[in-house]
């Protein structure tokens, strides 16, 4: 029997309406997980536990009653926390952050609460969100619940450790170079990152996306559902298509479907073997199945990766160069390295050629998935690193060298998902990442459920040390 705290938001919505279940039970459970987990992967920022329990009374009043918000109400969920919510700080990860109380949602905890959604609390993120790992200046050390010793990856580190250890079946993450994707990988998941502007999102930033992490793609598709409806406040926000993502996701058919397939991105860190076998092993499952599958050069060029690594360090450098010297010695100093050792010497010249770089990365990634219904690849070149490293190769003055796979689909405005595919022989996850036409987000939704399908037997998720 399948314990309260890994019943999916499907299995708790049934459980719900039918009665069988209450949401004061579910959220209970959760917490009860969370209280034991915490002390080892340090998913969490701040945990609503009195919130969530009053949340749950009401919400089972509502389905007692008839009245419930949404096939949501009552499903426990995590939110990153720079995903601005009333009466929560947001210190962006760093450790002199503001921590004034916000005084209004923003539009995912605004949509998450009016589907009836109960907030556990806020996960854990990096300094300003610009690295893919899970150290912080000010929450520390976030870890890997397969494998403590390893990185969850970032930015929505806290997201990534939370779903994998079972705080609940809905996470939501932010994603402008990878981070979702990455510790969807590192951590067993499925994580989407929506085509730019289909889920509202405040403040807006070219090429920033928020999207659901999750152990199944219907929970993903459940929650997509609440999370893309408008606002008004996101001036990017797509035209609102209301659709009912998880009614659609089954029923894909492999057959005749044309897949692109990339081992190497020919730029940043080589790949390991291990996780190019994971895609083509995924993609010869699919061929199986009836896809045809073509295999296609990286159009993803040094340059490029270059001049995103550029943009990226220039934004950065705004925001460090206005902090006191006080305040700059209590940012990790990987961070304040890597932002300031070649950017306060740029000019203008030199940010305008880095964005014509990403210009032309845009225009390459649409190309290259233009021929194909989907492109299919690995998300990161490598399986693990040490749970206190930074980054990959722990270097600040090529600290992005590990995202060639997963950026341009930011920039290009593509939707891309990772999907858990295998493990390694030392039990940790290998996704596999999916990646579509602009716009088309429940295609590599019902993709990833084909995937989630076929895939290999997975292994049972990870539990709390004794």
């Amino acid at each position: 029997m399948t314990s309260l705290h890994a019943l999916t938001a499907a299995e708790l919505s049934a459980a719900y309406a039918a009665g069988t279940l209450s949401p004061v039970e579910a959220i209970d459970a959760v917490l009860a997980r969370a209280e034991a987990w915490e002390p080892h992967v340090n998913a969490m920022f701040r945990v609503h536990a009195a919130g969530a329990r009053a949340a749950a009374v009401a919400s089972a009043a509502r389905w007692r009653d008839g009245l419930s918000l949404s096939q949501l109400d009552g499903v426990p969920i995590t939110l990153k926390e720079n995903l601005l919510s009333k009466g929560d700080p947001a210190p962006i990860g760093v450790a002199i952050g503001d921590l004034t109380p916000k005084t209004e949602d923003s539009p995912i905890p605004a949509r998450v609460r009016e589907a009836g959604c109960i907030l556990i609390g806020k996960t854990t993120m990096p300094d300003y969100g610009m690295l893919s790992s899970g150290r912080s200046s000010m929450h520390g050390t976030t870890r890997n619940p397969w494998n403590l010793g390893c990185n969850t990856a970032g930015s929505s580190s806290g997201a990534g450790a939370a779903a994998a250890a079972g705080y609940g079946p809905l996470h939501v993450g932010t994603d402008i170079g990878g981070s979702v994707r990455l510790p969807a990988h590192h951590c067993g998941l499925f994580g989407l990152k929506p085509s730019l502007g289909r889920v509202p999102i405040y403040p807006p930033f070219m090429g920033r996306a928020a999207g659901p992490m999750t152990r199944t793609v219907r929970d993903a598709a459940m929650l997509m559902t609440a999370i893309t409806r408008p606002d008004a406040r996101d001036y990017m926000n797509l035209p609102y298509d209301p659709v009912d993502y998880a009614a659609g996701l089954d029923g894909l058919s492999a057959k005749g479907l044309r897949i692109g397939l990339i081992r190497a991105m020919g730029t940043g860190l080589d790949p390991e073997p291990a996780v190019v076998d994971a895609a083509v092993t995924a993609a010869e499952a699919l061929a199986a199945a009836g896809a045809e599958v073509t295999e296609i050069p990286s159009f993803l060029t040094p340059e490029m990766l270059e001049g995103i690594c550029r943009f990226f360090e220039a934004r950065s450098y705004n925001d460090v160069v206005a902090l006191t010297d006080e305040q700059r010695g209590k940012i990790l100093p990987f961070v304040l390295e890597w932002c300031t050792w070649r950017a306060g010497t740029f000019s203008g010249a030199d940010v305008m050629a880095a964005y014509m770089e990403v210009v032309a990365m845009r225009d390459a990634a649409v190309k290259a998935v233009a021929g194909f219904d989907f492109v299919l690849s690995p998300v990161a070149p490598i399986i693990s690193y040490p749970a206190e490293a930074h980054s990959p190769n722990e270097d600040p003055r090529n600290a992005l060298a590990h995202i060639a796979y997963t950026v341009a689909y930011n920039f290009s405005e593509q939707p891309a998902a990772s999907v858990n595919w295998s493990f390694s022989d030392e039990g940790l996850p290998i996704g596999v990442q999916l990646i579509g036409q602009r716009f088309d987000d429940l295609g590599v939704m019902r993709l990833a459920r084909l995937v989630e399908q076929i895939r290999p037997e997975q292994r049972i998720w990870p539990e709390p040390p004794l």
